[in-house]
């Protein structure tokens, strides 16, 4: 079985919940446990709050989010129009370093790497386009 949705909401993090929604209704559908749908929700939240807060800083503007789920894996196309930016390029924290030693943030693109299976980043047609994957467990 075979599940898409396609959503655009506009760059205010209100709009989130419907994606998360989305999601949950199309991974269940295709037989994912509550683990990997979970993981999955959270990647997309911090991706989608990073363009909204960190891309559009307050500006008026949307997110575009394509989701393509089967029951071998779930594909997420967020899109936005806010400067190019690739989350992906961020260095990994210093999990070392003490809490007072650490800078406040940064530790949402790793949560993201984490938790999916890959994340692809591409700026296209005045777009940043972020592709997180995760697969089914086997």
């Amino acid at each position: 079985m075979d599940r898409s949705a396609a959503l655009v909401i506009p760059a205010d993090l209100a709009g989130i919940e419907r994606v998360t929604t989305a999601l949950d209704a199309a991974m269940r559908a295709c037989g994912f446990p509550d683990g990997p749908i979970r993981d999955l929700q959270l990647a997309v939240e911090e991706a989608i709050a990073n363009a909204i807060v960190h891309g559009y800083r307050g500006a008026p503007g949307d997110v575009a989010v394509a989701i393509r789920a089967t029951r071998e894996a779930v594909e997420v196309r967020i899109e936005d129009r806010a400067p190019a930016f690739d989350p992906l390029s961020l260095p990994a924290p210093d999990r070392e370093a003490s809490l007072d030693e650490r800078p406040i943030g940064g530790l949402g693109v790793f949560l993201i790497r984490q938790v999916v299976d890959e994340a692809v980043y591409r700026y296209a047609d005045g777009r940043n386009i972020l592709v997180l994957v995760k697969r089914r467990s086997t």
